[in-house]
C-alpha cells in the first residue's frame, strides 16, 4: 500500500510519501508545494497553487490512500482560518482524485513516531529518518508529512484488522424496555 501524507500551509505545504509492505516502511518521496512566490494577499491563487500541487503529487506517486494533519485553533484566529482554508485545498485536491482520507492530530502524529505526543520538530525529523532509514534529515514540513503517512500505516493496520474481526452481536438474552438490546 502507498500512503500519502500531507502537512497543509498557507505559504509551505509538506507531502511525504511511504510504502508499506507488512510491518515494513519504505520511503519513496517527499517535498513541498510553497506559495511564497505570490502576494501574500492573493489567498485565491495561493489555494489554486496548493490545489493544483497536491493534484500533481497525487497524478505522479499514485497513492492508495491519504492522511492530513487536523488544524486546531491557534493564539491568532485570523491566522487559524487561513490554514483551514489551505487544509481545506489540500483535502478537496485528495477527494477529487478518489483517495480515502484519514485525519491525525499532531499529537497523534507526534506519539506515532516520537512515542511523545509533545515532541519538537527536531525530534520528528530524527524518527522519520531512522524509521525510513533516510541518509539525512528530511526537512520540518516534509518530515511531518512523512510522519502523518507513517501513523496512517500503523493506525491503518489496526483498522484492518478490527474490520477484519467478526462483529459483535446483540445479546438476545437481555433486554431494556422496548426491546432494545444490549
Amino acid at each position: 500500500m502507498r500512503i500519502l501524507g500531507i502537512d497543509p500551509g498557507l505559504q509551505i505545504a509538506g507531502f511525504g510519501v511511504v510504502d508499506v509492505d507488512g510491518g515494513q516502511l519504505r520511503y519513496v518521496a517527499s517535498g513541498t508545494i510553497k506559495t511564497t512566490h505570490l502576494d501574500r494577499g492573493d489567498l485565491p491563487a495561493r489555494l489554486k497553487v496548493l490545489f493544483d500541487g497536491v493534484r500533481e503529487v497525487v497524478q505522479r506517486y499514485q497513492p492508495d490512500a491519504a492522511s492530513v494533519e487536523i488544524v486546531f485553533v491557534n493564539v491568532n484566529p485570523q491566522a487559524t482560518l487561513l490554514l483551514g482554508q489551505a487544509r481545506g485545498a489540500c483535502v478537496t485536491a485528495l477527494v477529487s482524485t478518489d483517495l480515502s482520507v484519514a485525519e491525525y492530530t499532531a499529537l497523534q502524529m507526534k506519539k506515532a513516531v516520537a512515542g511523545y505526543g509533545k515532541a519538537g520538530k527536531a525530534e520528528v525529523q530524527q524518527m522519520v529518518m531512522r524509521l525510513l532509514k533516510l541518509p539525512a534529515l528530511p526537512g520540518k514540513d516534509a518530515a511531518d508529512a512523512l510522519g502523518l503517512a507513517i501513523t496512517h500505516a500503523h493506525a491503518g493496520r489496526s483498522a484492518a484488522i478490527l474490520a477484519a474481526a467478526t462483529a459483535l452481536k446483540p445479546n438476545s438474552g437481555a433486554s431494556y424496555k422496548a426491546g432494545r438490546h444490549y
